[in-house]
């Protein structure tokens, strides 16, 4: 089984579960996104692209990202257990997609949750998506050390593993860039949030869930065939 075989197996299982997750936050959250933006309109927003035009490109865009996680995906896969790809496919992936949905996903979701058209100064945008990205490399290498450091059956490490976790997301909340969201619906506001974090974790479900399988078949041929 080689690197490139799993990176493509990665890009298409992203495509996959991009696909989906996009055509869910399309079905739950394009109301949500219409009156959102019939806010801002209502507040002197301007519309550079028609809501077809839109509710296309967001589908595009979460098909690219599920491919770009995917072939990420792929890569980590091959160099955390190239010594023994058959093992246990599906638990690792699933073990590995879950580590990604934390670091990537969930924990910088925490600090910085996602907001709709309207709220936040555009003038803070690079600012904002600055301290983001720092956000999330924080995570990732909070979840990095914590697999590094856990584990099975090491009730020691693993709670080292989960202290590293909890001091990451307390750095986490130490950035600075809080957007105010004074005047805004409350309930529109977390419902979207609430749709934003589904699709995060469809997204990484579907990677790890369509790699996993993928490998399962494989190995389960391998199998056949060496027994033949």
């Amino acid at each position: 089984m080689s690197l490139l075989s799993l990176v493509g197996r990665g890009g298409l299982a992203g495509a996959c579960a991009g696909l989906a997750s996009g055509l869910v936050s399309l079905l739950m959250g394009g109301p949500l996104l219409d009156r959102a933006i019939a806010l801002e309109d209502s507040h002197g927003g301007d519309e550079v692209f028609s809501r077809d035009t839109q509710q296309v490109g967001l589908l595009v865009a979460a098909v690219l990202i599920g491919v770009s996680l995917g072939l990420i995906f792929g890569v980590l896969y091959w160099y955390l257990h190239k010594k023994d790809l058959l093992k246990d496919p599906w638990g690792r992936s699933m073990r590995l997609a879950g580590a990604g949905f934390l670091g990537v996903s969930l924990l910088p979701f925490l600090r910085f949750p996602a907001n709709p058209p309207g709220i936040g100064d555009a003038d803070t945008v690079d600012t904002r998506n600055a301290v983001w990205l720092a956000a999330v490399v924080i995570s990732v290498a909070a979840i990095a050390l914590a697999w590094r450091i856990a584990a099975p059956g090491q009730p020691v490490r693993q709670l080292a593993a989960a202290g590293v976790v909890v001091a990451g997301l307390a750095l986490l909340f130490a950035l600075p860039g809080s957007v105010d969201v004074d005047g805004f619906p409350a309930g529109l506001l977390w419902s979207f949030r609430l749709v934003s974090l589904l699709t995060l974790a469809l997204t990484w479900a579907g990677i790890g869930a369509g790699f996993g399988l993928a490998a399962v078949r494989q190995a389960q041929r391998i199998a056949v065939t060496a027994t033949a």
